[in-house]
């Protein structure tokens, strides 16, 4: 009789090329300027952050370019409290999807400068940028976002706040 194997330890190396294309490469370029570009789809209207080009709901592409406010509120969020390999931040931190005013879709990132257990979904918070010095196009540039001190949105049952 074997013995299970639950795991191995193997050294692995994965090498791409993301190509941006034309409406990605408008959001990292704006992003390099301290600015947040999204898309507009020209039927149903709703802006896409960041942008993929098209619209997913009614196929259309979309060139419209509109450029959203750097505050949002947090529509959801997970806590991550346990350390893995690799990680760059201490247990506790909070990921959240940020609805940027302006924005219909949500921005997947990182909540600080507030402890883990205050961050509520519906909280008002901001982008905390990258030093001038350190301004690229790249999705980094925004360090993470932090609490506003505004009054919190209402969430509705959509789960959408504000």
């Amino acid at each position: 009789m074997s013995e299970r194997v639950y795991g191995i330890k193997t050294p692995i190396r994965l090498e791409y090329t993301y190509i941006a294309g034309r409406a990605r490469s408008a959001f990292l370029r704006a992003l390099a300027e301290r600015r947040l570009v999204g898309e507009r789809c020209p039927q149903c209207r709703r802006v896409y952050l960041p942008p993929t080009g098209a619209c997913p709901t009614c196929g259309l592409p979309t060139e419209e370019r509109v450029e959203v406010s750097p505050k949002g509120t947090v529509t959801t969020f997970c806590v991550v409290n346990l350390p893995f390999y690799g990680q760059r931040i201490q247990p506790p931190y909070v990921c959240a999807s940020v609805k940027l005013d302006g924005a219909d879709t949500t921005l997947f990132h990182l909540i600080q400068d507030v402890p883990a257990g205050e961050v509520r979904m519906g909280m008002r918070v901001e982008a905390v940028w990258r030093p001038d010095e350190e301004m690229e196009a790249s999705a980094e540039t925004i360090r993470y976002f932090r609490p506003t001190g505004e009054p919190d949105a209402p969430i509705g049952l959509d789960g959408e706040g504000g």
